[in-house]
């Protein structure tokens, strides 16, 4: 005869059995449930994919209204896609999504260079030569005036560099420089002539963050002399004024455009952003602007007070991106661009007129000017470079530039990844 403590034994055994039995039921049902998400997550990854390099290859402006589509005519691989200018480049956004599900990135995006057209130096001729005196050096292939490059005493400093002058290919210049994207400046020139709604509450905020998948964010400050300081600004946000502008060290500033008359940042200031005006740009010393960022000055109308267009960039500062200026009517006084001592740009320098590179300036990457000028304490030299060091072959590899530039190839990349989830 069994004893009565079996039974109890029996339910246990059974209720552990059931237990077991439904955990394998859930653990399995779980198991669906995630593989099918990581399959969608997968899915969209590569529908994401698949858009981004959509973006990339084409050159349909229709994307900058923004568009939607079925890569495969299936509702599962839609993706919804836009590319539209932000500065001297472009903003592209991608959105995959299926069902409640969706992923996005987005990014920056610029050109290859065009080795072909690539050169350290760019010299128009003006049927005379130029001249080395101390420790430069140009490393790279140049494009030079007929007459030549040789060496020059100055400042009671002998010319101390490579005895080949310029260590690479040398070429005969033309009579003017190449030019800028006229298509890309009139882009840019439309946002100092267009009527701009703006709130300036916006700025009473100590951070502003702006995605790029939401309309811009505008400040426009008019005719007010506005200081900038203690602030954090980041992303989709154009500041603009009818007058001066100016940024203070204790204002960051990253991936934002900025469009006034005249634009002055203080000394110690560190940020990537865009800076476009159309009389001057002056950068305090000690500064820091990372990659990529740009200096434009861009004058499509003339100044009624027949004022010189400037870009001015103080001592241990260091620059990444682009700098350049343009004037549609050329003016008596030329533009100029000056870099103070001890200053390093890193990316490429377009002067439509004059370049100053002062004592131990460095550029690793290419400049294009019409002419150089040196000031001492007592004489002004053109066409003489002292102390100064331009290097392509410094510049990384993988750098991206802008199309608004004369050496840009067809392909484009991603710059930098800016949102993602």
């Amino acid at each position: 005869m069994l004893k009565a403590s079996a039974l109890y034994i029996v339910i246990i055994i059974a209720l552990v059995i059931g237990v077991i039995c439904s955990s394998l039921i859930v653990a399995a049902y779980f198991y669906k449930i995630q593989y099918q998400k990581k399959f969608r997550y997968d899915q969209l990854e590569n529908n994401l994919s698949s858009g981004i390099n959509i973006l990339l290859a084409s050159s349909d402006t229709t994307y900058a209204a923004g568009e939607t589509l079925s890569l495969f005519n299936n509702e599962s691989d839609s993706v919804s896609l836009k590319r539209f200018d932000w500065g001297v480049y472009e903003i592209g956004t991608v959105k995959a999504f299926n069902q409640k599900d969706s992923l996005y990135k987005t990014f920056t995006i610029a050109n290859v260079i065009d080795s072909s057209k690539w050169a350290a130096l760019y010299l128009i001729d003006e049927d005379r030569p130029f001249s080395l005196s101390g420790k430069t050096t140009i490393r790279g292939d140049a494009y030079i005036p007929k007459a030549g490059v040789q060496q020059a005493y100055v400042d009671n400093k002998a010319y101390e560099g490579d005895k080949r002058l310029i260590i690479g290919m040398k070429h005969n210049s033309d009579r003017k420089l190449p030019a800028l994207d006229e298509n890309w400046l009139k882009q840019l020139d439309k946002y100092f002539r267009q009527e701009h709604a703006g709130d300036t509450a916006l700025l009473k905020k100590d951070t502003v963050n702006g995605s790029f998948l939401n309309p811009t964010r505008v400040v426009n400050f008019k005719k007010a002399v506005k200081t900038l300081k203690n602030i954090y600004l980041d992303g989709n946000i154009i500041l603009f004024s009818d007058t001066t502008l100016i940024l203070d060290s204790t204002a960051t500033l990253k991936n934002i455009l900025v469009f006034a008359k005249a634009i002055v940042v203080k000394g110690g200031f560190n940020g990537s952003c865009q800076l476009f005006a159309t009389d001057s740009i002056s950068i305090g010393s000690n500064c820091r602007f990372n990659y990529p960022s740009c200096l434009g000055v861009i004058r499509f109308q003339s100044s009624a007070f027949n004022t010189q267009e400037k870009i001015a960039i103080g001592g241990h500062t260091n620059f990444s991106g682009i700098v350049f200026t343009y004037e549609q009517t050329e003016n008596q006084k030329k533009p100029l661009i000056e870099v103070s001592k001890n200053t390093k740009i890193t990316g490429q320098v377009h002067s439509q007129g004059m370049l100053a590179l002062m004592d131990k300036t460095e550029v690793d990457g290419s400049v294009f000017t019409s002419l150089f000028y040196y000031r001492n304490s007592f004489t002004l030299f053109e066409n003489y470079l002292i102390n100064t060091t331009i290097d392509s072959k410094a510049l990384s590899p993988y750098y991206l530039t802008s199309e608004i530039m004369p050496v840009t190839g067809k392909k484009k990349r991603v710059l930098q990844w800016l949102e993602a989830n």
